[in-house]
């Protein structure tokens, strides 16, 4: 054997070495493990569900959708769904590669939702808090009739009984297949939140990952207080649409909440494992009182 064919062989096999290397590493086990897309750790899914779906390694957060969420911020057995009655329609007949109907089927099953927020009331340590809870894997948590119609219900509801609001928002934008109707939403959402300030209702905005466009642009950023998760992305149009538009790089970490927290853009950044701590403390400081102290007050006056 030459050298010259000795030197062909071991590269060869440094490169079919490095080859399975990249395979195990890029392998996924379905139902066992999660690659973290920022740090490319590999995460048993039960570690990661015990760890509230942040990476122990680089603190990542996932995108988590709206059942889960409200499973890890309200009080067991405390959160009451409203308006499952209000449900999307196809008034304008929708078609493009596939017909609206058909995608809002899809998205059902793939979601078990009706749509893309959960709406209710609930307890965070105690303090009840009217509640919208957006998921993105519902047609990317886009905004349509339904979505601004349940989140305006309840802030009505907020509103009748004295309640704080919390948005969680998790969004695309607007739902294009539904065109001018879905953009009415951002109007009907605002006037919603205008009716609470008039009424002094504290209203606190949880921008997560992503929150873009007509979200955003509405009820998403009109908060007393508007906190961010760690990491989320945040905005109206995305990163390469505003570069195309400019003909210019924009800066690193752009839209990130830690961006625009040194713009004063928003409020706070908050861990997800800090949440639920940070709001009911927010609660606390704004005069609100917990369930239990309510029932004794109420329990003391009938004496």
């Amino acid at each position: 054997m030459s050298i010259q064919e000795w030197f062909d062989k071991r590269k060869e096999a440094q490169i079919e070495r490095r080859t399975l290397e990249t395979r195990i590493e890029n392998v996924s086990f379905p139902g066992l493990w999660t690659k973290c897309v920022h740090c490319g750790a590999q995460i048993t899914n039960k570690d990661l569900q015990e760890n509230m779906m942040v990476c122990p390694e680089c603190d990542y957060h996932f995108r988590i959708g709206a059942r889960e969420r409200i499973e890890q911020l309200f009080d067991k057995n405390t959160f009451n769904e409203l308006f499952t009655d209000v449900l999307p329609a196809d008034p304008l007949e929708f078609v493009d590669t596939e017909s609206y109907k058909d995608r809002l089927v899809k998205a059902k099953e793939k979601t078990n939702l009706n749509d893309a927020v959960v709406t209710g009331i609930g307890e965070i340590n105690g303090y009840k808090v009217a509640t919208a809870v957006m998921d993105f894997d519902f047609m990317g948590g886009s905004m349509g009739s339904v979505v601004g119609e349940k989140v305006t219900r309840i802030m009505e509801e907020a509103i009748a009984h004295k309640l704080p609001m919390l948005a969680i928002t998790s969004s695309g934008g607007a739902r294009m297949q539904e065109s001018a109707l879905s953009l009415m939403q951002m109007a009907k959402t605002s006037c919603a939140c205008a009716k609470m300030d008039l009424e002094k209702i504290l209203y606190i905005c949880l921008l997560t990952e992503p929150t873009f466009g007509g979200v955003t642009a509405s009820f998403g950023t009109l908060g007393d207080i508007i906190i961010a998760e760690q990491g989320a992305r945040i905005g109206f149009a995305g990163r390469r649409v505003i570069e195309q538009t400019l003909h210019q790089k924009l800066p690193s970490g752009f839209q990130t909440a830690e961006y625009l927290l040194k713009f004063g853009q928003i409020d706070v950044i908050v861990k997800r494992k800090e949440l639920k701590t940070k709001l009911s403390k927010l609660l606390e400081l704004h005069g609100y009182s917990t369930v239990e102290t309510c029932d004794k007050n109420e329990n003391n006056e009938v004496k």
